[in-house]
Parts: C-alpha cells; structure tokens; sequence
C-alpha cells in the first residue's frame, strides 16, 4: 500500500525538549482511519544532526510520495501548529498541538450534508481515533443545516433534539426531515437521524420569516473581560480560535473548585458567506462546556475523568437563534449549569456577540454517572 498525505496549510513544528528541531510550511499529515494522524516534515526543514542520527531513535523516513520526509517518535517528540498566518496579527496566533481531529474547513464540510432528495440527507464518516462517538451538537447543527437547505428563505428560531443512542463516528448515517407545517410564517420540521435503522437523534426545527421589532429587549452580556485577555483553549481544530475567561475550562479534576459556570469566545478565521453554514457551527459548540460547568463546583471530579471513570453524554439541546450570526467573528458562551443530581446535569447558556448583543440562548440536558465497569482504550480529548 502507497503512503500518501494531505498538505498542511499552517506552519508545523517538531520539538525536543526546548529545541525546535523542525519548522516547516510544507509538512503533511497522513489520517489513518482507526490510528493516530502522523505528521511529515520535508527533509530540507528538519535539523541536520538530528537526521544525522540513526533512524528509529527519534525519527523515521517515508516511502513512495514521503520519501523525502520523516516523522517523529511522538512520545519523545511535541510536534504542533502554528494557527495563523505571516500576516496575521500576533494576538490572533495560538498553537494547537499535533495531533489534532482536523481544521475548521474539515468541519464545515461535515455538516454540509449532502441532500438525497425527498428530504433526506447523508452525513459522512470521520473518525477519531481517540474516542469514535458522535457528539449529539454534532448531529444538532448538521440538522440546522439540512433544514436551512431545505426551506431556503426563512430564519431558524429553534433546534430543539433528543440523543437517545451513540452514533459511530466511523459509520455514515442519515438525516430524514418531515414536513410537519409549512406556514406564510412559521414553518416546523420533524428531525430524525438515524445508523443502521438505529435512531440516535429526533427533534424539531421552527423557521420563521421574521418581521419588525414590536417590542424588544434581551439580558446583557456577562462582565467579563475580552477575547485577547483570556486564556486560549486547544480543542484540536486548527481555524479556529477559543479563549476561555479566567481559564476555568480544565480536564484537571483537582483543579479548584469554582461557580458552576464557563464562559467561551469562539470564533472561526474563515467561513464563506452562508448562513446555514454559521448557523450550523454556533449549534455545534453547543454541547462542549456545560458538563464541565456542572462538574466546576465538585473537587476530585473533572473532564480528565470522561469515558474513562465517569460516563457522560449530552442528551438534550435546545437552541433559540435570535438574530443572523456570524462565527466568523468573536462570539461569547456563556455556561451556567443551574442542576446537579441524580445522574443528570442541567444548563441553560447564551450567546453574545462582541458588542454585547444576544443572538442565542440554549439550555443542555447530560448525563454524569459512574461506570459499573470502565471501559478501555479511551480518551477524554473528543469535543470539536
């Protein structure tokens, strides 16, 4: 079998100890479907005395179209990202350590899902070597996508979706919208995504044709500081840039314990001019941070313990969309979880924009519980 990549389009780095012993431009990532990415660095870019070694100690040589490249041993060697380019502004350059799930185009083209007619559409596989489950605000936006495909020229105003069963992140699966009114005004829509016959996703999506303000008036953004002044977030994208207010987002279970709230800036570098698109991405990052929210005022537990000692899972979301949004610039989540017990949690969130303005409100139901039997060869790193 013949090795070949995908070119990176963001400037790479191999580091051993405090020494940069690669930087190049032209690096590329091999994606096997079930293993570990591999990143390839051009020989011309890598340390000459570090090639100088024998192979196999800290590196090793491609073959067929990575001939000329190596890869480095991962567990001696960080190897990264640089997210951003020349001409950026520095305050806009974060890295993001290799490997990562992908880039934010990779994302996009996932929830662009592709129509099948009669109100159908099919959602493609990619997996995660870490963890291969489907995140339910996965499903959530590629649901407001079909459903903004299929009745162009009206606004969504609400998602609202049940997970009841895992979907396989290696696996196709489906997404059948069901024409339940078609109004002058309002139009609703049945969601139901299904795996193999196996149903892991139904809901309803409402569009409305919007109209003038009669009246209006909307809660303030949260007091907290900017984008720039918080801690930036590595969710394994690249394009994409999360800053995490107080840096109060940790997988670190003893971590200290806090208000059971996070508050995120998010924003995309790039995304065409496409509102189903930017749409399809704020619901997205919905499921992300609530659990960690819930579990912020509890010591000894934290997302580190995720799908390996703790079981948790999105089941709920619910999304109201006020007004046309923009991921392309810097959007505030702001997660409260208001309940914890009985296995589940409950959050109800916003969304601001950098002016102040509310342009959604979604509340998350999940699950928290301990494993009976915990499963093996997991990793908590999966939210995109």
């Amino acid at each position: 079998m013949r090795t070949t990549g995908t070119p990176v389009a963001y400037r790479a780095r191999a580091i051993l100890g405090a020494s940069v012993i690669a930087d190049s431009r032209a690096a590329v990532r091999v994606d096997p479907f079930d293993s570990a990415a591999t990143l390839w660095f051009p020989l011309t870019d890598v340390d000459p005395d570090i090639v100088s070694k024998p192979e196999g100690g800290y590196w090793r040589s491609g073959k067929d179209e990575l001939a000329d490249h190596v890869t480095f041993d991962a567990d001696l060697v960080e190897t990264e990202f640089v997210d951003g380019q020349p001409d950026d502004d520095p305050h806009d350059v974060t890295t993001k350590r290799f490997p990562t799930w992908g880039d934010a185009s990779d994302l996009i083209d996932l929830l662009d899902v592709e129509s099948l007619g009669d109100g159908s559409y099919l959602c493609g596989a990619r997996s995660d070597w870490r963890r291969p489950v489907v995140e339910g605000s996965q499903i959530l936006a590629q649901a407001v996508v079909a459903g903004s495909r299929h009745g162009p020229g009206r606004r969504l105003v609400n998602a609202s979706m049940l997970f009841p069963r895992a979907a396989d992140a290696r696996e196709t699966y489906s997404i059948a919208l069901d024409e339940i009114t078609i109004g002058r005004t309002f139009s609703t829509l049945g969601v139901r995504a299904a795996q193999s016959e196996r149903i892991c996703g139904v809901g309803t999506l409402l569009f409305d044709v919007t109209s003038d303000d009669l009246i209006k008036h909307c809660d303030s953004i949260p007091d907290v500081v900017g984008p720039y002044d918080s801690v930036p977030l590595d969710m394994s994208v690249t394009g994409r840039d999360i800053r995490v207010v107080g840096g109060s987002y940790t997988g670190d279970s003893s971590a200290p314990v806090g208000p059971p709230e996070i508050d995120a800036w998010v924003r995309f570098r790039k995304v065409d001019d496409d509102p189903a698109i930017h749409a399809g991405l704020l619901a997205q990052f919905t499921g992300h941070m609530s659990i960690a929210a819930a579990m912020r005022p509890h010591a000894g537990i934290g997302q580190d313990q995720a799908h390996h000692t703790l079981s948790t899972a999105v089941n709920a979301i619910s999304i109201s969309i006020h007004a046309d949004v923009r991921v392309d610039q810097w959007l505030l989540y702001h997660h409260r979880s208001t309940f914890a017990g009985g296995g589940m949690t409950h959050s109800e969130c916003r969304v601001h924009d950098e002016d102040g303005a509310l342009v959604a409100s979604f509340t998350v139901d999940a699950m928290v519980r301990e494993f009976a039997t915990p499963p093996s060869n997991t990793d908590s790193r999966t939210a995109l």
